[in-house]
């Protein structure tokens, strides 16, 4: 499959002023968001359809993106969540066998305003050292328009920290995946933004993996017998999620065991006491070194957070809310950021990285198997 690269022009407008001019990729028209750069060098369509992307226009540092096309088999949601995508060399060959069809084809039927052709290693130093910060991308008539006047969008376009997007991505009604290995239990899965990849992990471990829109209330989700509760990865500010925080507080009062991934670990730190604050540029790709500290193992994970938990890395300490002993369990090795939280008095236990990591690395999926080998610990204590 070949096809010819688009000419039109497009520009990206950086919230400081800088512009970057080159050419449209995908649909046409402006589109708006916090401009984030993800270092994965395979696996952008995972990538494009994680719900964590949402609001946020996302520049691949990877040089060469599309040569394999897209399928209906690697999606993680039901669309491309990006809010803008931006490339430096766009394939203009498909060849893998597993193509149905390519990347910029699929960009222009979700509505995904992109841009190809620009200096993505300028970019991405600009933001490594100024920090992530509100962009533009304007492409079609919209590339017409005056260049103060499309800073000025850029400007009103809303920041990232205090926004709660959880609603965009969640799931309508429930929906549920029966286990796929021998059956635990009822695993109770607030839908923040989950990836289908996560879904089919849960399953193998044993659990019928019942996905919930993020509005349920600690009644809903009782309804359905749960032997846990999982918080999914999400986009968005955890400090602008107070009734997600409050429900979790009410699972951790019964004594549910409970795991979290990405956003699901900032509400857990929040829900045991401790503040969330905004990380300079994030961390987005998947070759993010982390420490199990529990095992002295490091581990090439998967990431996509602009957000982190604060609390003391060293030593167990009192959660603040009164959920007893707490430990960090994970840290970046990068900048030291805590990527994971266990409880040591109640049965809870998350991390700031993705352990499904489609499409790899795989090191940290043995966190599925601690997660149900804490829930039929938790089940069989209870007999």
């Amino acid at each position: 499959m070949t096809f010819t690269l688009s000419l039109d022009p497009a520009v990206l407008v950086l919230e400081d002023g800088t512009r970057h001019p080159g050419r449209a990729y995908g649909a046409r028209g402006t589109t708006l968001g916090e401009v984030v750069f993800s270092t994965g060098m395979t696996g952008y369509q995972e990538t494009l359809t994680d719900p964590s992307y949402a609001g946020q226009i996302v520049l691949q540092t990877a040089p060469h993106i599309g040569n394999t096309g897209m399928n209906s088999e690697d999606v993680e949601s039901r669309r491309i969540w990006v809010a803008g995508y931006i490339v430096r060399d766009p394939s203009r060959v498909v060849s893998n066998w597993r193509s149905e069809e390519s990347l910029d084809d699929a960009l222009e039927r979700d509505g995904i305003v992109g841009i190809s052709g620009i200096d993505t290693r300028a970019v991405t130093r600009v933001l490594r050292s100024a920090g992530s910060m509100r962009g533009g991308i304007f492409s079609g008539e919209a590339a017409d328009l005056d260049a103060e006047e499309q800073l000025r969008i850029v400007r009103e376009a809303p920041l990232m920290a205090g926004q709660n997007l959880s609603a965009q991505v969640s799931v309508s009604a429930a929906e549920v995946t029966p286990a796929t290995a021998e059956r635990i239990g009822n695993l109770a899965v607030l839908d923040l933004g989950v990836k289908q990849a996560t879904v089919d992990n849960l399953a193998a471990r044993g659990f019928d993996v019942h996905v919930l829109p993020q509005s349920v209330t600690i009644d809903d989700i009782r309804a359905i017998d749960p032997v846990a509760v999982f918080y999914s990865n999400g986009p968005g500010d955890p400090a602008a999620s107070d009734d997600h925080v409050e429900l979790l507080r009410a699972v951790l009062d019964q004594k549910l065991p409970f795991f979290g991934i990405c956003f699901g670990n900032q509400l857990l730190g929040r829900a045991l006491g401790f503040g969330t604050y905004k990380l300079p540029f994030g961390h987005r790709g998947i070759n993010q070194p982390v420490l199990d500290k529990q095992t002295g193992r490091v581990e090439i994970t998967a990431h996509n957070h602009g957000f982190a938990v604060d609390a003391p890395l060293e030593g167990a300490v009192d959660s603040p809310n009164g959920y007893g002993r707490v430990e960090v369990s994970h840290v970046g090795l990068n900048d030291n950021v805590v990527e994971g939280l266990r409880a040591l008095d109640i049965p809870a236990f998350s991390v700031q990285y993705h352990p499904e990591a489609a499409a790899g690395p795989h090191d940290a999926n043995y966190l599925f198997d601690r997660f149900r080998d804490l829930v039929v610990a938790t089940l069989e204590a209870s007999k």
